[in-house]
């Protein structure tokens, strides 16, 4: 039975996913980043995440080969770097301050959380392929709103989290 992709891709568009940016650095060193809304942890012990990268992406060989990359979970008010790590041409980091921590990885000051990694393996994934990395810094802010998406658009909360 073949599935239809429209019909896919709408159907996964009902999942409400935070924005992250993910960075590495190329064979030259040179920061890369890109837009990625298919991140999510794997294990608390050891720390361990996991993205899904498209085999199709201009920055495949960089995230495949460098054995590192951080994990920028975006900010409602950082609406304007998902967009411009979502393009396909240009450089992205031009203009862009970055640090970096353990790894060596661009890390986007001001983000909600950061998670510096390790690439710890790489599986297979059709279209895609899993980049499965060993968390060696976290840090992350309680306050603050996520950047949202949900159904082909970008969405807020629109009450506040419970604190019970």
């Amino acid at each position: 039975m073949t599935v239809d992709h429209r019909a896919f891709r709408n159907a996964l568009g009902c999942f409400a996913t935070g924005v992250t940016v993910v960075t590495t650095l190329d064979g030259d060193g040179h920061p890369v980043g890109l837009t990625v809304s298919s991140f999510t942890s794997l294990s608390l012990d050891p720390a361990l995440v996991l993205f899904c990268l498209d085999r199709g992406s201009q920055n495949f060989e960089a995230f495949t080969t460098s054995g590192r990359f951080a994990i920028n979970v975006l900010r409602e008010s950082q609406r304007d770097l998902s967009t411009r790590f979502a393009m396909s041409q240009g450089d992205r980091f031009s203009g862009i301050p970055f640090e970096t921590w353990d790894t060596g990885a661009p890390v986007l000051p001001g983000s909600l959380a950061t998670l510096d990694c390790l690439t710890e393996t790489i599986q297979d994934g059709g279209d895609h392929v899993i980049l499965i990395g060993r968390v060696q810094r976290a840090a992350g802010e309680r306050t603050g709103d996520p950047l949202i998406y949900h159904a082909g658009a970008y969405r807020s909360l629109s009450a506040p989290a419970d604190e019970s």
